[in-house]
């Protein structure tokens, strides 16, 4: 099985419009366009009932305390964990291609509606949630469940490039039976043992004008 993008291609950096931020001279970041990209795949195996798509951030600090912080850069020394951008259940066996900017298009306030997916036809499609829900838990102006996708907004003086990595998994069940929020790890552990095959494609992004140039 393999998945591509229009949006961009494999190992190369995500364009701006579909990222949640993007470098400001004057405020370090600005809001961007936050578009989800564009995914095609091919080749699935045979007994395919369902796909899932996670995207995933690796590179994530797992301690907050120099985050953002004028006077120094995040070390790249420090442990990483993995954030959670874009969690997608159920999609139907015939799907090859997912259109930019259908699932989002623009920044919500206190998060996109879901787990439903408006305009699904078969009624089984589902958004998870993504740890921006976690990241602006405690900001009253942007906290909220967020479902489906979120793009890229890595901590400006983080002294390391984050990947994302987009992964596409073939099922050989319909439906995933999630109890509560559809979360990455929840979605994991689901889907563990009905795996046929899976394909990746990371891009590269940061907001740190140092590691731009």
């Amino acid at each position: 099985m393999q998945l591509n993008s229009q949006s961009f291609t494999h190992g190369a950096v995500i364009p701006g419009e579909y990222a949640f931020a993007v470098v400001d001279p004057a405020s370090h970041i600005r809001l961007s366009s936050n578009r989800n990209p564009h995914l095609t795949w091919t080749n699935a195996p045979a007994g395919t009932q369902s796909f899932v798509l996670i995207c995933h951030d690796p590179d994530v600090p797992s301690r907050g305390d120099d985050v953002n912080q004028p006077d120094r850069e995040i070390p790249a020394t420090l442990a990483r964990v993995d954030f959670f951008h874009w969690v997608l259940i159920n999609l139907s066996p015939e799907q090859q291609t997912i259109v930019a900017g259908s699932h989002s298009e623009g920044i919500t306030a206190h998060g996109k509606a879901g787990p439903m997916v408006a305009g699904d036809a078969r009624g089984q499609l589902r958004h998870g949630i993504n740890d921006y829900t976690g990241w602006f838990a405690g900001d009253p102006a942007m906290s909220g469940d967020y479902h489906g996708y979120d793009g890229p907004c890595p901590p400006w003086n983080d002294s390391i490039v984050h990947h994302y990595v987009f992964t596409l998994y073939a099922l050989d069940v319909a439906t995933l039976a999630i109890d509560g929020q559809i979360t990455g790890p929840k979605v994991r552990a689901a889907m563990a043992s009905h795996v046929l095959a899976e394909a990746s494609l990371t891009g590269t992004y940061t907001l740190n004008p140092r590691l731009n140039k």
